[in-house]
C-alpha cells in the first residue's frame, strides 16, 4: 500500500486528502503534517488520517509539499536530513517553486516533481500541470498523476511551459469568476433578484464547462461550440459584437502574458 504524507493542512492539503480518500486510498495510509493542532485534529477526526511530524513523514512512500511557497523550504529543511534510501517521490504542490530550488533544498538524488494544481481541486475537478525534475522518472510521473487523478485531471508539460500553464488553469478560475461576477451584476443591474441572477450564470458556466470538457466524441473546440449558439443576426450574435468592440481577446492575452510574467519573476527569485 503506497503510503503518503502531506506537508501542509490547509486548504489544498486537505481537498487532495479528502480526494484520495473518496478515491478509495485507505486513510491508514495516509498522513498529515499540520503545526495548527486544532486544525491537525480536525483532519483525523473527519477523513481517519493520522498527524505526524516532520521525522514522520519522511518513511512515507510520496511526500507532497501544499504549504505556501515562502514556506516551502523551511519545511523540506525539517525532511531533509531524515530522508532514507530509497528517496520517497517529493511532490510540490507549491507555486512557482521551480525544480531546481526543490532538489537543491533536498538530497541531491530526490525524485521531484512539479505540479500547478488549481482551486477546482476543492471539488475534484482540478487541473493539474506536471513537471518532472532531474531524478523524477516515468514511473515517477506515473505516480504523481495516479495521485492527482483522485481530485481531477492531469497533463505534462516541460517545465519550460509552467509559467504560461499557470497564467492559464492555475489562475484561469479567477478569471471566470470574475466573469460570471459581471454577468451577475448585469443581470441585476437589468432588473433579475441576485439570487436569481446567481443561479442562472452560475448553472450556465458549469454546463458551458462540462461542454467543453465532454471527450464522448473528442474534445471539442470552443469556437465550435460558440458558433451552436450563435445564430446569424440572433440576440447571441449581438451581444458577442459588443464583447469583440470591447477587445474582449485582447484585455484576455494581455491578462494571461502578465500572470506568466509574474510566474516567471516568482520562479526566478528561488532560482528557477
Amino acid at each position: 500500500m503506497t503510503t503518503v504524507a502531506v506537508l501542509g493542512g490547509g486548504r489544498i492539503g486537505e481537498a487532495l486528502l479528502g480526494g484520495l480518500v473518496a478515491a478509495g486510498h485507505e486513510p491508514a495510509a495516509l498522513r498529515v503534517v499540520e503545526r495548527d493542532t486544532a486544525r491537525a485534529d480536525d483532519l483525523v477526526a473527519r477523513l481517519g488520517v493520522t498527524a505526524v511530524d516532520a521525522a514522520g513523514a519522511t518513511r512515507a512512500d510520496v511526500l507532497v509539499v501544499a504549504v505556501k511557497p515562502q514556506d516551502v523550504e523551511g519545511v523540506l529543511g525539517e525532511v531533509d536530513d531524515a530522508l532514507p534510501q530509497p528517496r520517497p517521490l517529493v511532490v510540490s504542490l507549491a507555486a512557482g517553486i521551480p525544480t531546481a530550488a526543490l532538489e537543491r533544498w533536498l538530497p541531491a538524488d530526490t525524485p521531484v516533481v512539479r505540479v500547478m494544481p488549481n482551486t477546482p481541486m476543492l471539488v475534484g475537478r482540478a487541473m493539474c500541470v506536471l513537471s518532472p525534475g532531474t531524478h523524477a522518472d516515468e514511473e515517477a510521473l506515473a505516480a504523481a498523476e495516479t495521485l492527482l487523478g483522485a481530485v481531477g485531471r492531469t497533463v505534462r508539460v516541460p517545465e519550460a511551459q509552467q509559467d504560461v500553464a499557470t497564467a492559464l488553469s492555475g489562475s484561469g478560475p479567477a478569471y471566470l469568476f470574475l466573469v460570471a461576477e459581471a454577468m451577475i451584476e448585469a443581470g441585476v443591474a437589468l432588473g433579475l433578484p441576485r439570487p436569481v441572477a446567481t443561479q442562472l450564470v452560475s448553472a450556465t458556466v458549469d454546463g458551458a464547462g462540462g461542454l467543453l470538457t465532454d471527450d464522448t466524441d473528442g474534445p471539442a473546440h470552443p469556437g465550435l461550440l460558440r458558433e451552436a449558439v450563435t445564430s446569424p443576426g440572433g440576440t447571441t450574435a449581438a451581444a458577442l459584437r459588443v464583447l469583440e468592440a470591447h477587445g474582449l481577446r485582447a484585455a484576455f492575452a494581455d491578462a494571461v502574458e502578465s500572470c506568466r510574467d509574474a510566474s516567471r519573476a516568482l520562479g526566478a527569485t528561488y532560482g528557477g
